[in-house]
């Protein structure tokens, strides 16, 4: 992007701007500062975990609970999105009175919305939380130790 351009915004970008003084403003500090030893340690505690086998159960029953539940639920929406815009007499045929099968449709979207939420809650509760609340508290004593003991 060229000065030139009338969108360009020279104190917008942030190069080339002066401080009070006169000055070029000073660079940005980085976001992090670099790690001391003890963090360090903590860090490689955190990496440790990450490559754990109770990590990566935790992780492959999430898995194979969410990606084909997804899949479904993505399969489902696209299809009635399909059959909403290439068969609109199947999707206005009426059912009971004036409610046709694009409505019940639509009100299986919002259905399948709640009982998936409540399925992956359920699923969490049973399978996954006491794992994960183990593994956390275990992660937080290791990291303690790491960082040269209890605060």
């Amino acid at each position: 992007m060229a000065p030139e351009d009338p969108w360009y915004d020279t104190s917008a970008s942030g190069w080339g701007e002066l401080d009070g003084a006169g000055m070029p403003a000073p660079a940005v500090p980085p976001a992090r500062a670099e790690p001391d030893a003890a963090a360090a340690r903590a860090r490689d505690v955190y990496v440790e975990v990450q490559r754990s086998e109770a990590f990566q159960e935790v992780r492959g029953r999430y898995r194979r609970f969410v990606v084909p539940g997804v899949t479904a639920f993505l399969v489902w929406y696209v299809a009635y999105v399909v059959a909403a815009t290439t068969a609109p007499g199947l999707m206005s045929r009426p059912v009971v009175g004036a409610v046709n099968v694009a409505m019940l449709a639509g009100l299986g979207q919002f259905l399948t919305t709640f009982l998936f939420t409540w399925a992956y809650a359920r699923h969490a509760r049973l399978r996954r939380d006491r794992a994960a609340l183990e593994l956390r508290w275990d992660t937080q004593e290791l990291a303690r130790g790491a960082q040269g003991g209890a605060s």
